[in-house]
This record gives structure tokens, sequence and C-alpha cells, in this order.
């Protein structure tokens, strides 16, 4: 199976953390000129300083992901960068909530939906001209495993998780003449990240719970008895995104250990 992304350029969202950030470090590997970004110019710095030093060529600009033209001056920009071809797009940016539904605020719903579901829209109308072009391009996004079976006192975060499916699998129809797959991955709890980190202090918080208890309260749902690791969704990602995955599109691929079966 050929994972090599020579001559390939992609463009990663969300790459100040730590899943984004290890995804541009898998492409860069792989012989992908990588473009990042994430909300604070200071996070894209540091993460573009830490790839240059591991031997990646990378740029960055920061942008809100719920802002059209920040998210059409990153596209350029990354197209400038790729000689005017984006080839790869993982939309990775989310945020995370937690709350009993009568709690929740409207301007809570908004913060959820905008990031995870207006972000990956935005990225991918203004990527796609560029694809279409080239008869060619992978999209990614980033579902997860509450987009699949809802988690409870995360009911925004499910509804919108479950929205990148379904956008997923209508573009998958939309875009397949065009030489373009889209797919999605769903991820379980993936430990070491700041969604994780958000999430337990939440249920730790919630539930009157220590992290300890939380942790094994997680992980006895999982079959393969732990939390998913960064290598794990990063090597799924570059799966999706190599010429393996070719005749895959609209799919909602599970990393969570056995945990979510459908």
């Amino acid at each position: 199976m050929n994972l090599r992304f020579d001559n390939k350029n992609a463009l990663i969202t969300g790459a100040a953390g730590a899943i984004g950030k290890s995804i541009a470090q898998g492409f860069a590997e792989g012989g992908a000129k990588v473009f990042i970004t994430d909300i604070a110019q200071a996070g894209v710095d540091k993460s573009i300083a830490e790839l240059k030093a591991k031997g990646a060529h990378v740029a960055g600009l920061a942008a809100n992901v719920t802002n059209e033209a920040e998210v059409q001056a990153v596209v350029a920009g990354a197209a400038k960068f790729g000689g005017g071809a984006v080839d790869i797009l993982v939309n990775v940016a989310g945020v995370v909530g937690q709350g009993k539904v009568e709690e929740i605020t409207e301007a809570e719903w908004d913060r959820i939906f905008g990031v995870n579901c207006k972000g990956t829209f935005f990225f991918t109308k203004h990527i796609v001209p560029l694809m279409k072009a080239n008869k060619y391009g992978k999209i990614v996004n980033f579902s997860s495993k509450s987009g699949k079976t809802g988690s409870a006192i995360m009911s925004p975060y499910s509804a919108a998780k479950a929205a990148v499916i379904g956008f997923t699998q209508a573009l998958a129809y939309e875009l397949a003449d065009f030489g373009i797959t889209v797919n999605c991955l769903c991820p379980g709890i993936t430990d070491h990240t700041g969604v994780w980190n958000n999430v337990s202090a939440g249920y730790i918080q919630n539930l009157g719970k220590s992290r300890e208890e939380v942790v094994k309260q997680f992980t006895s749902k999982v079959p393969l008895k732990r939390l998913a690791q960064i290598e794990d969704i990063v090597a799924v990602t570059l799966f999706m995104s190599s010429s393996g995955a070719d005749y895959m599109t609209g799919q909602a691929i599970n990393v969570t250990g056995g945990r979510e079966m459908h």
C-alpha cells in the first residue's frame, strides 16, 4: 500500500491541537507540502516551528473557521503555497461542550455547531473549486463516536457530529464525478488531547467522580480496553487520504476500539 504523498499539497485545520499537528506531521513525513490553520496565530506559529524542526515543508495562517472571509484567506494561502493546488483537506477543527439539555444556552448550541459544522462547510466550499479544476481531491472530515450514538450531557456536540456525517455522505455523491472522495472519521475518546481533557473535566464535575474513575468507566465499555491514542487516529486519516482509499467515499469510519460498530 502506498502511503506516500509526494507532490501532494495538504491543508489541515485545527492543527495547533495534538491530533491536527500529528496529522500534519504524518503528511509531511510522507512527502507532502502541508499548510496548517487554527484560531490563533501564536498556536499556528508554534506548530510550524515544531514541524519544521522535524523536517516538514510547512506554512500556515490563523483563522476563525466560522468566519468565511478568514477561511477564504487560508485557502488562498494554501493554494499559493501548493503552487495553485490543494489535493487534500482534513477538517480537524472542532469544539466540545457538556451540559444538561435544559441548561444549554442558544449561544453554546451555536458555538458548537458553528465550529464543527459551519467550519467544515466553509473550508470544503472554498477548497472544492480547486479540486474540481484538478479532477482530484481527498476530503477527510472529523465526526465522532458521538455522531453515531449520542452521548449523554453532550447533545449539541452529538447533533453537530451527526450532521458532519450527513454532510460527508451528501458530498460523496455530489463530488464523485470530479475525482473527489469525501470520508470522515468517528474517533472514540482519544487520550492526550484537549478534547479529552475538557470532556473528562466535565464528567469529573458532573458525575462527581475522580479522573481515574472516569477513565475506568469509559474504558470498561471498550472491547479493546483502552482509550484511542493519537497515532491510531493519524494512521486512519493518512490511509483515507491515500491512493489505497481511492474506492472509498461517503464512509464514516469508527476508530473506537470496538465501542462503536455501525
